[in-house]
C-alpha cells in the first residue's frame, strides 16, 4: 500500500553547493506524493512536485524548480532515502534553496525515516513497469532501463585516480538492499575539480565533513572510505534518487555507464515519450515484498548505520 511517515522528523546541516545553512522537515501526507515546500518563499507558488520533468538543471546535483521559479538542489540523496525506505508521500519543508548534505550520504535520512517510523495509507501502490529497452548514450557515458520484476541497479564507473580506478557492481533493491549497501556512501570528487567548483559557484559548503576526496592514489579524509567500493555505490545511491522521481517506484533494470544526474533524467524523459515502453500498474502483494522498503523497520536502523 501507499505509505508515509507516523510522525514529523527535522535535520539541519549545510547545503554542499550553496554553503548556506539548512533546515529541512519531512511531515506526513496522505496524498500528492513527494512534494517540497519553500518555507522561506512567501510571495508565490513554494511548492515544487519531486518530478522528473521539473528537473532544471543537472550538474553535479539535481534541482528542481517549479512554473514560478522557485527552485530547491540536491535532492537526490534525500530521493533516494525515501524511496529506499519505502516512502510514497511526503511534506518536505525546507527554509532554503538546497537540502542539506549532511554527510554526504543518505544514511541520515533513512536513520530519521527509520526512528519517525511508517505508517500504511489507505489506497493501493501504483508503479511503472518498464515493458522494452530504451537507452541514452552521450560520449561514453551510457544509461539504460529494461524490463525486470523490480528494480536493479547496475553501475560501472572508471576514473584516472588510483584511490577509485575501475569499479563496477549490480544490486537487485530487494529485501532493504539501499539501506544496508548502499545509503552509508558518500559524495566523493577529485582534488583537481575542488578549486574549479569554487570558482564556478559550487562546493562552497563541501568538506571532508560532507565528502569523499581524493588526489591519486590517495583518499584524502582521515577515515578512508567506508567500503572499498564506496564511490561505485554512491553512483548506485544517486541513481536510486533520480529515478525516484519518476513519481512512483520503477519495475525495471537500470545500467550506468559513467552516467550522472543529467543522464538519468533524460533516460527518465525519454521512457516516458516512448509509446509502449513503460505502463502503470497495480502493485499486488508479491511484488510489493520485492520493493525497495519492503520490511523496513527500526531495527534496521542498526545496520544502517
Amino acid at each position: 500500500m501507499q505509505t508515509t511517515l507516523k510522525g514529523e522528523t527535522t535535520l539541519v546541516g549545510m547545503g554542499l553547493h550553496s554553503g548556506r545553512p539548512a533546515r529541512l522537515r519531512l511531515r506526513p501526507a496522505s496524498e500528492g506524493g513527494i512534494r517540497f515546500r519553500r518555507v522561506d518563499v512567501t510571495d508565490r507558488d513554494n511548492v515544487i512536485p519531486a518530478r522528473f520533468d521539473l528537473v532544471s538543471d543537472t550538474r553535479l546535483c539535481t534541482v528542481l524548480s517549479n512554473a514560478a521559479g522557485v527552485s530547491v538542489s540536491t535532492v537526490e540523496h534525500l530521493m533516494a532515502a525515501l524511496a529506499g525506505t519505502g516512502v510514497t508521500h511526503a511534506i518536505v519543508e525546507i527554509d532554503g534553496p538546497e537540502v542539506p548534505i549532511m554527510d554526504g550520504s543518505s544514511l541520515r535520512f533513512v536513520q530519521a525515516i527509520l526512528r519517525a517510523g511508517l505508517r500504511g495509507l489507505g489506497g493501493p501502490q501504483r508503479a511503472i513497469r518498464v515493458l522494452a529497452p530504451v537507452r541514452v548514450v552521450e560520449g561514453d557515458a551510457r544509461a539504460e532501463l529494461a524490463p525486470a520484476q523490480t528494480l536493479s541497479i547496475d553501475f560501472e564507473i572508471d576514473f584516472p585516480d588510483a584511490a577509485i580506478g575501475r569499479q563496477s557492481r549490480a544490486m537487485a533493491m530487494v529485501n532493504g538492499a539501499f539501506v544496508h549497501e548502499l545509503s552509508d556512501c558518500r559524495t566523493f570528487c577529485r582534488r583537481a575539480e575542488v578549486e574549479a567548483m569554487r570558482a564556478g559557484g559550487l562546493a562552497l559548503g563541501g568538506s571532508l565533513d560532507n565528502a569523499v576526496v581524493v588526489e591519486g592514489d590517495r583518499v584524502l579524509n582521515p577515515g578512508g572510505f567506508r567500503r572499498v567500493d564506496e564511490c561505485v555505490r554512491h553512483k548506485m545511491l544517486d541513481a536510486v534518487g533520480d529515478l525516484a522521481l519518476a513519481g512512483a517506484p520503477i519495475l525495471g533494470a537500470y545500467r550506468g555507464v559513467r552516467a550522472g544526474h543529467g543522464l538519468t533524467n533524460r533516460l527518465l524523459r525519454r521512457l516516458f515519450a516512448t509509446e509502449g515502453a513503460w505502463e502503470e500498474v497495480v502493485i499486488d502483494a508479491a511484488t510489493a515484498r520485492r520493493l525497495p522498503g519492503a520490511g523496513l523497520g527500526i531495527a534496521d536502523l542498526r545496520r544502517a548505520g
